[in-house]
């Protein structure tokens, strides 16, 4: 099977999914639908898969390979999974067996010279994965001052020299505008060149494009949204797995299943619960997984992979 997007640790997500044949499954980021079509198979001959998106051309490219092979099974749709709850129930997905995020970006985004994702592909500063919402990352640099740069590569990419790299977006844009994935790039490597002593796998321009990324799609907020509309879709017994690729997105996944876990959010000095509520999750990995070295050589792009499930428990 030829796949333009290798999917990040395929085996995992079907055992922690653990998906049966004639289930209900959603795949909240479609992506290149190799986990899609793993599911699918996994669920035949009659459960069906839901599959979300923001990117149309994602959608279209899945529509594209898999229909012929799964038909009526497979039903797509374009939307950012924030909006879970109402998309998934209009789909005829009120309850299902299995959810599935994958947070990473698809070998065909970083590849595309349109938007900008990728500081080797290049192309202009887009990063919207739907080009019809939102502002473009180009208008970001554009208008943020000094401080609010600061900020935002600091929250987002947790980059240590974001001050020194939004002073040199100041300065530059007062001369030309920063409209290319390649003129920023060259800009942050300028300015915040790596140490040479220093052995370093990621380009320097990597934090501050994922700060960029995160904050015109509004990832964060998308993804606590998108987490607790995927409980309440989930029946008792229903597994909720969870792939990030960095601290951020691990720290709020992590955070939601342990909240879930607990239920009671009384505080502690309180004798007795008064708040009433029960937990609706337990833990399937225990700790967190991780790609196996083998699949890192093959695919370097799930080196920062961490797997997160948990199960529905009855209310």
């Amino acid at each position: 099977m030829e796949e333009g997007h290798l999917p990040v640790m395929p085996d995992e997500v079907i055992t922690t999914l653990a998906p049966a044949s004639g289930s209900l499954q959603i795949d909240a980021t479609l992506g290149g639908g190799g986990h899609t079509e793993r599911i699918l198979e996994a669920t035949s001959p009659d459960g069906r898969l839901l599959g979300l998106d923001a990117d149309g051309a994602a959608i279209a490219r899945v529509d594209d390979r898999l229909r012929p092979r799964f038909g009526d099974r497979l039903v797509l749709r374009q939307s950012n999974f924030r909006e879970l709850a109402s998309v998934a129930p209009e789909a005829g997905f009120e309850t299902v067996d299995g959810l599935l995020f994958d947070l990473g970006l698809s070998s065909f985004q970083l590849a595309d010279r349109d938007r900008g994702f990728g500081f080797r592909t290049g192309g202009p500063l887009d990063m919207r994965f739907d080009t019809s919402r939102g502002v473009p990352a180009a208008e970001l640099l554009a208008t943020l001052d000094q401080q609010e740069l600061t900020a935002l590569f600091r929250r987002y990419g947790e980059e240590p020299k974001a001050a020194r790299i939004a002073r040199a977006v100041v300065a530059e844009r007062r001369t030309a505008p920063i409209a290319t994935a390649e003129e920023l790039a060259a800009l942050v490597e300028r300015v915040a060149p790596p140490n040479p002593r220093q052995p370093r796998r990621t380009h320097p321009a990597t934090r501050v494009f994922q700060a960029l990324r995160i904050a015109v799609n509004e990832e964060m907020d998308a993804l606590q949204e998108g987490l607790a509309a995927a409980l309440d879709l989930l029946r008792p017994g229903g597994r909720l797995v969870v792939l990030s690729y960095h601290s951020l997105e691990d720290r709020i996944v992590k955070r939601f299943f342990a909240a879930e876990r607990r239920g009671c959010v009384c505080p502690p000095e309180l004798p007795v619960c008064v708040c009433g509520r029960n937990p609706r999750l337990r833990l399937v990995t225990r700790p967190s997984l991780t790609p196996s070295a083998a699949e890192i050589e093959a695919n370097p792009r799930a080196r920062s992979a961490r797997l997160r499930a948990a199960e529905r428990l009855a209310a």
